[in-house]
């Protein structure tokens, strides 16, 4: 028996995309001329296409197909991510030096969305037939035996955030290999200083690229205020800049998260949407919900998401085989993170990093991707013990 709770989760928050998929996207449907129902249609496509792959993978037996479907998808997109920056333009358009999606006809697919799962699937998979039976490591031979997925992990890093430009997938794909490493065994040692290594990477990430640079300032000239009052000391202050304008983005953000306070202007009756703030029904739909649907409408998004993830790590901690114990846990933190970087972002807490709210953004890729994890996940969740009544035991 499937998780019947997972799944109905992951309906709730995908009925409500395709709501807020036609709600928000108005401006967009005017500006560029399209049919009313544009974004619409193909979010519908989308939502089908993924609740349909969720459902099919649910049904098949996980013993004989998980495996097989986990390595598919981590080999094909990683061949798929490398190989997308030498096809022609026709196939893959380069947008600011970036390629992020190959076009099939109609459709665009973003490979680093189902790299994620596959990724998550060759961890689950590598660490649960090598590294459980080890004993306790030694500092340097837990750098010796987690060096081949660390050298995995800086291909991925080269591919998506230098060619690809997307910093925000990196943070995801590294906290989540992190927190593995912890749940297979590793010392706060190798834990801390492997932390240590991925700030110096990261900010040099940023440092490298001129784009990354202006995001930072322009974010710390919005923040610098409230931060560098908590610190009385006169050399402290010398981080202060000259504050230049106001990112619109966040501005508008915090503004249409403001204009809906508790109860929300009603559905359809939202005003930043109208031009004030772009991309509303993709990264931004948070804030689109939020003036809409107001505080109310967040906080049952951020407990539908909790209780999602709570579902996947309740499957996880009863589920016998580690690979599925491994797998449905870093699916969850794939999630989480995913979700608290956005909701962040738009909050102008941390710099944005245009990564999608789970089921909730409009995208085909992300949410073809996410079901086909959901489907894994359910997969798994059939081996887990459960009573006369279908709970869990």
């Amino acid at each position: 028996m499937v998780d019947k709770p997972l799944l109905a989760g992951v309906m709730t928050l995908l009925t409500l995309s395709l709501v807020m998929s036609y709600s928000l996207s108005t401006y967009t449907v005017l500006h560029f001329n399209y049919a009313d129902f544009h974004f619409f249609i193909r979010q519908c496509m989308a939502v089908f296409i993924g609740f349909g792959t969720m459902v099919l993978l649910s049904r098949m037996d996980p013993d004989k197909w998980f495996s097989r479907i986990g390595l598919s998808l981590f080999i094909l997109f990683f061949i798929l991510m490398i190989g997308m920056q030498f096809l022609p333009s026709s196939l893959v358009t380069a947008v600011g030096g970036a390629k992020r999606w190959i076009h099939v006809g109609p459709m665009s697919i973003a490979p680093v969305e189902f790299f994620k799962v596959g990724f998550v699937f060759f961890l689950a998979w590598s660490f649960s037939r090598k590294l459980l039976n080890k004993t306790k490591m030694q500092f340097w031979e837990e750098v010796r035996t987690f060096t081949p997925y660390l050298f995995v992990f800086m291909v991925a890093v080269v591919i998506i955030a230098v060619f690809q430009k997307d910093l925000g997938q990196v943070v995801v794909l590294g906290a989540t290999l992190m927190v593995l490493f912890l749940f297979i065994g590793s010392s706060w040692k190798f834990f801390l200083s492997l932390l240590s290594v991925g700030l110096f990477a990261f900010v040099g990430l940023i440092i490298l690229a001129p784009h990354r640079m202006a995001r930072i300032k322009s974010w710390w000239g919005t923040v610098q205020d409230s931060i560098l009052s908590l610190f009385p000391f006169e050399s402290v202050q010398n981080l202060r800049i000259e504050a230049g304008k106001e990112p619109y983005q966040i501005s508008n953000s915090l503004n249409a998260i403001y204009n809906g306070g508790f109860w929300g202007q009603g559905l359809g009756n939202g005003q930043f949407k109208l031009g004030y703030l772009s991309e509303v029904h993709t990264d931004f739909i948070l804030a689109g919900i939020t003036e809409e649907l107001g505080f109310l409408g967040l906080f049952l998004v951020t407990l539908t998401i909790l209780f999602i993830v709570f579902r996947i790590f309740k499957i996880a901690s009863k589920v016998k085989n580690p690979m599925y114990y491994l797998f449905s846990i870093g699916v969850g933190l794939l999630i989480s993170l995913a979700f608290i970087l956005n909701s962040y972002g738009i909050s102008g807490i941390t710099p944005i990093k245009g990564i999608a709210v789970p089921f909730l953004s409009y995208g085909g890729s992300h949410i073809w991707a996410s079901c086909i994890a959901i489907g894994m996940v359910l997969m798994v969740s059939k081996k887990v013990p459960r009573d006369a009544k279908g709970r869990m035991r």
